[in-house]
This record gives structure tokens, sequence and C-alpha cells, in this order.
């Protein structure tokens, strides 16, 4: 899938993430604990923020997985949505889909708008 995301659109997510870590840290930091969980497993973005949306993530699904190892990521999920404030993160999840879970990810992670401006396969 190709998506492409402008300058405005990512300062605007960039801005609703920071938001979100000031009004609500616990779930920013839980949330940045399962961004680096999917990154260390070398998951996609998009199979992390499919399972965070209820979404199918069938056609993000990592090709090579241990069971053991997927159900416990799939635990660290269930957690996640199991919190409380977690309607907030899915709120923002939500409202910033368009420009990519990856997208979202990497600027909760700190990378920069201008490097995440224009067309970007999401896989």
């Amino acid at each position: 899938m190709i998506i492409t995301s402008s300058y405005h659109e990512l300062k605007n997510a960039q801005a609703a993430i920071e938001n979100l870590k000031e009004t609500t840290p616990p779930i920013y930091r839980k949330f940045l604990n399962i961004i680096h969980l999917t990154r260390q497993l070398q998951y996609g973005y998009q199979y992390m923020g499919s399972l965070l949306m209820d979404e199918d993530p069938d056609q993000f699904q990592p090709n090579f997985q241990d069971d053991y190892v997927m159900s416990i990521y799939r635990q660290e999920i269930e957690k996640l949505k199991a919190d409380k404030r977690f309607p907030e993160l899915k709120q923002l999840l939500l409202s910033y889909k368009h420009i990519s879970y990856a997208n979202i990810s990497k600027l909760a992670l700190g990378e920069k708008p201008a490097a995440l401006v224009g067309p970007a396969v999401v896989h």
C-alpha cells in the first residue's frame, strides 16, 4: 500500500502525540514501549496499529514468527488496550491513521516530520 503524507499532516500528528505525552504520560509510555517492542521483533508498525485498532492484521502479518513470541506480543498489545486511558490513544490513532501507523510510530520515536514527507510504501 502506498501512502502520501504532507508536512502539515505530519506536524499536526506530532502535536497530537506531544499533547498525549503531556496530558497522559502513562499511556504515552506504554504506547512507546509497544513501538519499541514492535521494532525489536521486526514486526511492522502497520501490524501493530491494526492490532491496536481491532482491524484485520492479516495483510501486515510478519512472515517469520514464533508462536510463543507472537502470543507474548499480542498479550502486550492487549494490556495496552485494557488501560482505562487507551481511548485517548485510540482517538489519536484514528485521527491520523491516513498518514500510516508507521509514520505515527516514527513521530512518537522522535523522527522529524520533514523526514517523513512524501510517498511511502506501507507493509
